[in-house]
């Protein structure tokens, strides 16, 4: 039985309008992200309608305190998607679909267990990129979330994808380190269980040079789908696919409108 949840509560993980679309696209940032990372996705998904996540103690859930564990924060966003989903705003038929980044891909694994698990309705696709094979994933050499805030602006230098005026505002440091820190408090606390593969075609995007996360190890995502599978490689790091939309962009639209690989 899903747990009952307020418009309130279903709308902080939702902070923007989404458009009418033939089926939603809910996309979860990676550690430290947020919403708007994929706001102006917006109209260039094809025939999707974009619905950033948004996880909490960020933007327009500053004073929420962010999750560090991945079962809580499963379960309350799995009670948001389903309200949507099951018995609210969505009753079109359209049918959804998420997109994770790095730890938004393990998130939406993890999101569409959970539903499963209730009974809730299946999407048409699963898209993830710049994260191994859950059942690949082997920890973290440090323990990022209890480094010191020169340890991990550092880390962000090197992994790029954060502008570097954030990185030298201790102002705007205040605000990002500590949802970061509990994103990998939730990554290096996961502890994969084997389940039964999903019943959820899945397209894997991997890059050339992601210190975390190999196109070897992206692939394994093969063995979580009974449908099909299909895996893109991107040339550069760890963010390529937002450093370069139109690619992502392209191979999103694909696997959402002529993608289905049943």
């Amino acid at each position: 039985m899903t747990v009952a949840t307020t418009s309130a509560a279903v709308g902080g993980w939702f902070p923007f309008q989404v458009p009418e679309g033939d089926v939603r696209l809910y996309c979860l940032p990676h550690a430290g992200g947020s919403a708007s990372t994929y706001r102006a996705w917006t109209g260039r998904v094809g025939r999707a309608a974009v619905c950033p996540v948004q996880p909490a103690g960020r933007e327009t859930r500053l004073r929420d305190t962010p999750h560090r564990r991945m079962e809580p924060l499963v379960a309350d966003l799995a009670d948001a998607v389903l309200a949507r989903e099951d018995g609210g705003a969505y009753q079109d038929g359209g049918g959804y679909a998420v997109y994770g980044h790095s730890l938004g891909a393990l998130v939406g694994f993890e999101l569409l267990r959970e539903i499963r698990r209730r009974g809730g309705p299946e999407p048409v696709h699963f898209i993830v990129s710049g994260c191994s094979a859950p059942q690949l994933s082997s920890g973290e050499d440090a323990r990022v979330s209890e480094m010191s805030d020169a340890e991990i602006v550092e880390l962000l230098r090197r992994l790029g994808g954060t502008p570097g005026w954030m990185l030298a505002d201790p102002t705007v440091l205040r605000m990002i380190l500590p949802p970061f820190r509990a994103d990998f408090s939730v990554k290096e606390n996961y502890g994969y269980e084997p389940q039964p593969p999903l019943d959820v075609p899945i397209t894997a995007l991997a890059a050339t040079d992601d210190p975390r996360a190999d196109a070897a190890s992206v692939s394994g995502w093969r063995d979580q789908t009974t449908r099909g599978f299909k895996q893109h490689v991107f040339t550069g790091g760890h963010f390529a696919v937002l450093e370069q939309p139109n690619l992502t962009h392209t191979y999103v639209r694909a696997a959402l409108e002529g993608g289905s690989l049943r």
